[in-house]
């Protein structure tokens, strides 16, 4: 017997490597949203992360710790098969640019032809944030960019940490 959908809570999978204030607008607006907001922190084996998926989700909870109904996960696999584990129907993603937009089409189609129960809703970047990648953040702290604008500053801590250390 398949087990019963929650249409109140939703999953917020990516990377987060490492989590930004982009990020965080989306868990904050999926957070008033929704009942209880999963912030699932994944392994895609075409990325290759500074930070270990431990690391990451540490990150969230730390950045997210005032947040009374997120809950931060990691999962390796199928994102969709988590959103079903978690008993949720809301899988969460956030849009920047147009280009976002084929990817996350493209994906959320392949989703729905995996579990159908399983929909996707996208919410679009505030406008402050559109431009804002973990990639190009990363790529910004490598050279010694300012990037507390960008990040909070436990992450932004860590970012210069790794980065100096390694």
């Amino acid at each position: 017997m398949a087990k019963k959908l929650n249409p109140r809570v939703a999953v917020y999978t990516g990377t987060f490597d490492p989590v930004h204030r982009g990020h965080l607008d989306v868990i904050t607006r999926g957070g008033r949203l929704f009942d209880r907001l999963i912030v699932a922190i994944g392994v895609n084996p075409d990325k290759a992360t500074l930070f270990g998926i431990d690391e990451r989700a540490d990150l969230v909870r730390q950045v997210t710790k005032d947040y009374a109904n997120v809950e931060v996960r990691t999962f390796d696999g199928l994102a969709v098969r988590f959103v079903r584990e978690c008993g949720a129907q809301i899988m969460v993603r956030g849009l920047r640019t147009l280009s976002d937009m084929e990817y996350e089409f493209t994906m959320s189609l392949m989703n729905l032809h995996l579990d159908p129960g399983i929909e996707t809703v996208f919410l679009m970047a505030n406008e402050e944030f559109s431009h804002v990648s973990s990639s190009l953040l990363r790529q910004i702290a490598k050279f010694g960019g300012d990037l507390g604008k960008f990040l909070p500053e436990p992450v932004n801590e860590a970012l210069v940490s790794k980065i100096r250390g390694g």
